[in-house]
């Protein structure tokens, strides 16, 4: 007998993705069933070759019975229905900002710190990390069991997907209406995304961060280290799936790049293309669709005495937000939860 799986905020990219993700690696569940808000009751979604989920009503749904919540509708939504749903019995895992910093819900990435997991019993919730921390404490877990990272400096080039479809739209019709010689008003960006970047992602912080950039390192002291230290400048580009980040490592002792590289190649779920000649490298465009953490341009940084820089690509709406969860749920379904 399999479980019992809602799916909330099954509309949007991260729900759909999530959706996907569970027919594609076969999770054992007896029923799914994809929540949204009103305005979306009644729309058809595919899961696997041959059933549609049709959307019900988040407002007001039964959480009695339903084993996992998947959780990716909105902050705001969460922070209403992810704790109605927890009071029910059914664990939430929850993709949302709205959880991660609290002491008492567990923040996991399977690969790194899974011994957390158990901890969701204190409030039913596990919350999954923010997409560009997921991607970066991949790639840093490994070199940061080999000699114990310092401090960080990254650079993160994140596409529109982040944030929502809606993004994806605007990023399209206005690359479109330039070639048309047609100016658009931006929208959802605080300026024109279509050939350009923006330094810019969620609210200015009274520091002079953005959100983002200290989603990035509370996350990152939470789930890896709380004494290492970390520097966020988080960047819109023009491309429609797949995060990057330049890395800058300051580890506490030396660390040659061909360990780094030789632990990175050893990680589960993470994938060393890292070859010294045109296109040996990997690109947003390269990662879409695909499930790993790509780690290229391993070097040494000859600037500071234990210094080491990586490009980390990774797919933001799979790794960085459905198959993470995924893969909770199956940890979950596999060594926490009675037998099904």
């Amino acid at each position: 007998m399999g479980y019992r799986v809602a799916v909330v905020g099954a509309t949007g990219n991260v729900g759909r993705e999530i959706i996907k993700t569970l027919s594609e690696r076969d999770f054992p569940a007896d029923e799914v069933i994809a929540l949204a808000s009103r305005a979306s009751v009644g729309k058809e979604i595919s899961f696997g070759e041959n059933k549609i989920l049709e959307v019900q009503a988040l407002e007001g749904f039964d959480f009695s019975g339903i084993d996992f919540g998947l959780f990716s509708p909105g902050a705001s939504v969460s922070r209403v229905h992810a704790p109605r749903a927890a009071d029910a019995g059914c664990v939430v895992i929850d993709n949302t900002s709205e959880f991660r910093m609290d002491e008492d819900v567990p923040l996991v990435v399977p690969e790194v710190n899974g011994h957390t997991i158990g901890d969701f019993r204190q409030r039913n919730i596990i919350a999954n990390p923010n997409c560009s921390t997921i991607q970066m404490v991949m790639a840093l877990k490994p070199l940061h069991d080999l000699v114990p990272i310092k401090r960080i400096v990254v650079a993160t080039y994140q596409s529109v997907s982040g944030s929502g479809k809606a993004a994806m739209d605007e990023l399209f019709d206005h690359t479109r209406a330039i070639f048309m010689n047609d100016r658009k008003t931006p929208e959802l960006f605080p300026k024109t995304i279509a050939f350009n970047v923006i330094p810019h992602i969620d609210v200015f912080m009274p520091d002079g961060s953005t959100k983002e950039e200290t989603k990035l390192l509370r996350e990152t002291q939470k789930i890896l280290d709380a004494d290492i230290a970390l520097s966020a400048t988080c960047v819109r580009v023009p491309t429609f799936i797949g995060h990057a980040e330049a890395l800058n490592i300051e580890f506490h002792d030396r660390l040659n790049e061909d360990e780094a590289r030789e632990a990175l190649a050893e990680a589960p779920g993470v994938v060393v293309l890292d070859e010294r000649h045109d296109g040996g490298y990997v690109t947003p465009v390269d990662c879409a669709g695909e499930d790993a953490t790509y780690v290229s341009r391993i070097r040494q940084d000859s600037s500071v005495p234990n210094g080491l820089n990586m490009w980390v690509v990774s797919d933001n709406l799979r790794k960085g937000a459905a198959l993470n969860a995924v893969q909770i749920a199956e940890e979950l379904a596999h060594n926490h939860m009675n037998s099904h």
